[in-house]
């Protein structure tokens, strides 16, 4: 069994993933841990597959002839190999030199047993915080953060949503973490389950948090941890709620995504950012 089982998908991201690995495997150094790491790649047709094959022949690489999106991906990826934690990364993060981040992950957790998933603080390429720790969705997200609909509710609603109000060098517990950096305890993912298969792309870490802390365990956003991520929003390139279901593929499968979500949990308004280990 492996001490982190890291498992990243990829879809034409070659120069992202490039320097993701190349940070990741000096990170890692000299932690003293049992790493594996896994690329699971969606048919990318930029070279990723040939230079991670040349440049990480330690990298288990696993190429899929078509995208099946990115729950279903890190299921395969999460499957390959039985470990004590496993590790949601996206390819377009970095870790900082001489930080130890992964180590300083496992080393929370095995302090916290009661934690089931934790989330570390993400910044932007210029160094400024990238909000990655929310409280749960309402069925009016959406309208009220795409739209000049009810401009001003809008505004305190994406406040409260992705939780400005607070002191994010803080660790304290979340209602979920974004997907793109998420260190997960495997015994709770056994018990908990993978990620639903039928969100293609989006709503899955928000989906995976919920279940976690239907299940008793908690869910905690750690400063102590910073990565960089890049994050381009694509579903939101272009502006409006109507127009992007037109032009933009991806929005149209946020959209789908959040209706699928809504209706999995409908009549559930719980939040449980409130509650301590």
């Amino acid at each position: 069994m492996f001490d982190v089982n890291i498992v990243i998908v990829n879809y034409n991201m070659k120069d992202d993933i490039g320097r993701c690995l190349a940070s990741l495997y000096q990170d890692i150094k000299d932690s003293y841990l049992n790493v594996n790491v896994v690329v699971v790649d969606n048919a990318s047709t930029d070279g990723s597959g040939d230079f991670i094959r040349s440049h990480y022949p330690e990298v288990k690489y696993l190429e899929q002839k078509t995208n099946h999106g990115f729950g279903f991906s890190q299921n395969v990826g999460l499957s390959s190999a039985e470990a004590k934690y496993y590790f949601v990364l996206n390819p377009d993060t970095y870790f900082f030199p001489n930080e130890g981040s992964v180590k300083k992950l496992f080393d929370f957790m095995e302090k916290e047993p009661k934690i089931g998933i934790v989330g570390p603080k993400l910044l932007y390429p210029d160094g400024s915080l990238q909000y990655s720790c929310y409280r749960f969705q309402s069925f009016w997200q959406p309208l009220l953060i795409r739209t000049n609909i009810a401009k001003k509710k809008g505004e305190q609603y994406r406040h409260y949503f992705n939780m400005k109000g607070f002191d994010h060098l803080r660790t304290r517990p979340v209602d979920w973490v974004m997907g793109s950096a998420m260190f997960i305890r495997g015994s709770a993912l056994g018990e908990v389950g993978k990620f639903d298969e039928r969100f293609w792309m989006y709503f899955e870490d928000s989906d995976l948090c919920r279940r976690f802390w239907e299940k008793g365990w908690l869910v905690y956003y750690f400063p102590d941890v910073t990565i960089e991520h890049a994050h381009t929003r694509s579903s939101a390139a272009i502006p409006g709620a109507v127009t992007p279901l037109l032009k933009n593929k991806l929005a149209r499968v946020h959209v789908a995504s959040w209706i699928k979500y809504m209706w999995k949990w409908r009549g559930n308004n719980k939040f449980y950012e409130s509650r301590k280990k």
